[in-house]
C-alpha cells in the first residue's frame, strides 16, 4: 500500500499530544500528507509545529456554524485540495469539559443539546463543510471516529455520549450512500478503551479485564483511520471498524477453567 503523497486532510480533536487526532496526524503527514489540525484552543499550534511545514493548525469551536468551513478554507488556500477528512473532535475539549454524566431523568436540557454538539453536530458540520471540495475532485475519504459505546454497547449515567456516538454511524451510513457516486467513501472507527491523557482511572481498569489485558494505544487506531482513510479502501464505505481489542467479544471473561 503506497502512501498518502499529494493526498491533503483536514483532522479535528488534534490539540492534545496524546491523543487519537496527533497519531492520525503524524501517521499521515509521515506517508507524504499534509494536514490541517483543528483543535478549540491554541495548543494545537504547537501540534502543527510539531510536525512540521507539512501541517498547519487552526484553532476554532466546532459546534459553531461557521467554523468547520474555515478549517476547510485553510486546506484549500494552503494546499489547494481536499482529500480526507477525520471526524475526531468530541468527547471532552480544554474550552467546553466533558460531557454530563447523570441519568436520563436527570438531564438538562441544555447538557444533553451541549453533548449532542461536541459529539454529533461537529461531525455534521465538518462533512456538509468538507464534501464540496471532494466533489470538485471526484475523489474523498471521511472518516469518522465514533466509540464502542453506542454502537456495540452503552453504560448507564451517559445517555448523552451513547446517543450522539450511535448518531455519528447514522450519519455516516446515510452520507455514505449519497456520496457514494461521487468517489467519496464515509466510514466509522469505534474504538473500545484507549490510553490517551483524557482516559479516566475506571476506563483503564475496565481495560485490563479484556482479551488483552490492556487499553489500546492512539497508534493503533490511528493506523485503523489511516486505511479507511486510504485510497486502497476504495470498495469499503458505510462500514464500522471496532477496535476494542476483543473487549466486546466473550459472554463471559477471565476463561472459566
Amino acid at each position: 500500500m503506497t502512501g498518502f503523497d499529494d493526498r491533503v486532510a483536514v483532522v479535528t480533536g488534534a490539540g492534545a499530544p496524546d491523543g487519537i487526532g496527533m497519531a492520525v496526524a503524524r501517521l499521515l503527514v509521515s506517508r507524504g500528507a499534509r494536514v490541517v489540525l483543528g483543535a478549540t484552543s491554541d495548543r494545537v499550534h504547537d501540534r502543527a509545529a510539531e510536525l512540521g511545514p507539512a501541517a498547519a493548525g487552526v484553532a476554532c469551536d466546532l459546534t459553531v456554524d461557521g467554523s468547520a468551513q474555515t478549517l476547510v478554507e485553510a486546506a484549500l488556500d494552503r494546499w489547494g485540495r481536499l482529500d480526507v477528512l477525520v471526524n475526531n473532535a468530541g468527547m471532552t475539549s480544554t474550552t467546553t469539559g466533558w460531557d454530563a454524566d447523570d441519568d436520563v431523568v436527570n438531564l438538562r436540557l441544555a447538557d444533553w443539546d451541549a453533548a449532542l454538539a461536541r459529539n454529533l453536530t461537529t461531525a455534521f458540520l465538518m462533512c456538509r463543510a468538507a464534501v464540496p471540495a471532494m466533489r470538485a475532485n471526484g475523489y474523498g475519504r471521511i472518516v469518522t471516529v465514533a466509540s464502542t459505546t453506542g454502537t456495540t454497547n452503552a453504560m448507564p449515567g451517559q445517555a448523552t455520549y451513547t446517543a450522539a456516538k450511535a448518531a455519528v454511524v447514522g450519519l455516516s451510513r446515510a452520507l455514505a450512500l449519497e456520496e457514494v457516486r461521487n468517489g467519496i467513501t464515509v466510514n466509522v472507527v469505534a474504538p473500545g478503551y484507549v490510553a490517551t491523557g483524557s482516559q479516566l482511572p475506571f476506563e483503564a481498569g475496565a481495560a485490563t479485564a479484556g482479551p488483552f489485558g490492556r487499553s489500546g494505544t492512539p497508534e493503533e487506531i490511528a493506523a485503523c483511520i489511516g486505511f479507511l482513510a486510504h485510497e486502497s479502501a476504495s470498495f469499503v464505505t458505510g462500514a464500522v471498524l471496532v477496535a476494542d481489542g476483543g473487549h466486546g467479544l466473550p459472554e463471559t471473561w477471565p476463561r472459566p477453567e
